[in-house]
């Protein structure tokens, strides 16, 4: 005997009518509703397109001379792009006469893929609610299926896209800029996903098979030259922060060594009492390890403030060995008669006037003296000359020490790069002064080298102009 569905037996009889009723209107409301779903599915607009690549490239979708010729130009010109902002710039105005378009956005993936970052954006109008910064998670995202298939989505109608996921952040910030409609393109670098590019329209139903293949045609080469340039980007920004976080510390160390340093003078000095002869040798132990601290952070310090851009020196007319020399070697001092050293200064008399920054000057005076102190040798010699000659002062130090090999002579002048001689490795060094040192030298328009003999002596000198306006041209 058949069974009625939803029935484990056949009703009472005294209910059949009543329960033919029921199953009939049940399944009269599912027809309906299928019905009703497929002719509002068949009339409804079309909203929402996901294009697959590989398809589009079988189905041959013919592209316009212009457009050919567009593309061709954009390949052969992105990568010449310095920055970010310059590539998304030239992006727009480069295709904007062949694909319909107010706005170009570029978003990068970050933290392992699960955020997405908007990071630049161009556009005929302004302002953009969704502009750079904009953040949200992948997780849960339309722009997850984008990644996952490879396929260029492009919302038709952003209005009724909203209303379907009215939680689309995104979506609701473009709306509130005029955009209509928009399409989205993955970033993808030798088949890894980076990111995506957005074109977006202040006009419903802008974008075609044909715009998408448009973008195809310069798809590998604008993603390899976007992520090159963001990339770029990053490694400015992390050595900015970088930067910023060694001159704050270096400047929050700086007052509590200089403190401790004084402390222990007095000490050593018997302003606080006399001290017996082991207590004296280990607090000017202590002094000596907190001076060498300190110095450090000096040259950190000049190490932030050059790389933070704010490098431009404050020219002063000045004596080069009155007003540079002599302070920077007080600086020294210390190292220099703990290595009982001796000095020769050779200065012309008259000494000429000089144009340049003392405050920097003295800095590179300070590394070089410091440099000829730690490298030279124990009650070596150490020699100090400037000549002026045809515009220019020319500075000497040379010291007599170990030297450098003329193979690793490259090394100098370079950031955190310092000589790979074991005699030499035996100091404790950075490698940021002779950088830092360099750096100044450019600044004041002149060039700094260095010469060794090894084994024997090394010397550092330099040349600057004696008028800044020598500098400048």
């Amino acid at each position: 005997m058949k069974r009625w569905p939803h029935s484990a037996c056949f009703p009472p009889r005294s209910g059949k009518l009543l329960y033919f009723a029921l199953v009939l209107g049940h399944y009269t409301t599912h027809l309906l509703r299928q019905m009703t779903g497929h002719l509002m599915a068949k009339h409804e607009p079309h909203i929402l397109e996901y294009i697959d690549p590989a398809k589009l490239r079988a189905d041959a979708v013919a592209l316009p001379p212009a457009e050919l010729a567009a593309a061709h130009e954009v390949n052969r010109r992105i990568a010449a792009g310095e920055s970010l902002a310059d590539i998304i710039t030239f992006l727009f105005e480069a295709t904007r006469g062949v694909t319909p378009c107010d706005r170009v956005s570029v978003a990068f993936l970050e933290d392992g893929g699960k955020r997405v970052v908007s990071h630049h954006a161009v556009a005929l109008y302004g302002p953009l609610c969704l502009d750079k910064g904009y953040a949200a998670d992948m997780r849960g995202s339309s722009l997850a299926a984008v990644l996952k298939t490879g396929r260029l989505r492009i919302i038709h109608d952003l209005d009724a896209y909203f209303k379907r996921k009215p939680s689309s952040e995104s979506t609701r910030l473009l709306i509130e800029e005029g955009v209509c409609s928009s399409m989205t393109c993955p970033l993808v670098v030798e088949g890894r996903p980076v990111g995506f590019l957005f074109r977006s329209s202040r006009a419903p139903h802008s974008y075609t098979a044909r715009h998408a293949m448009l973008h195809l045609a310069m798809a590998e080469r604008i993603s390899q030259a976007v992520e090159k340039a963001w990339r770029i980007e990053q490694l400015e920004n992390a050595n900015r922060a970088y930067t910023e976080m060694l001159g704050f510390v270096s400047h929050e160390l700086k007052s509590p060594l200089a403190s401790l340093i004084m402390d222990a003078r007095l000490m050593t000095q018997g302003y606080v009492g006399a001290l017996e002869p082991k207590q004296q040798e280990s607090i000017e132990r202590m002094a000596h390890k907190a001076e060498y601290l300190m110095n450090l952070v000096g040259e950190y310090l000049d190490y932030a403030h050059i790389e933070s851009g704010q490098l431009k020196p404050s020219y002063e007319e000045v004596h080069f060995s009155e007003d540079i020399v002599e302070p920077a070697f007080e600086l020294v001092r210390p190292q220099f008669e703990h290595q009982a050293m001796r000095i020769e200064k050779q200065f012309p008399a008259p000494e000429p006037l000089l144009e340049c920054d003392p405050h920097l000057m003295k800095i590179v005076m300070a590394n070089l003296l410091g440099n000829a102190v730690k490298y030279g040798y124990p009650k070596g010699l150490i020699r100090i000359k400037t000549e002026a000659a045809e515009g220019q002062l020319q500075v000497g130090v040379w010291n007599e020490g170990p030297g450098f090999p003329e193979d690793q002579r490259n090394k100098l002048f370079r950031k955190f790069s310092r000589i790979q001689k074991p005699e030499l490795m035996k100091q404790k060094g950075t490698g940021v002064g002779l950088y830092t040192t360099w750096r100044i030298i450019e600044a004041h328009g002149g060039a700094i080298a260095a010469q060794s003999e090894e084994g024997r002596w090394a010397e550092f000198a330099f040349h600057i102009p004696l008028d800044r306006h020598e500098a400048a041209d």
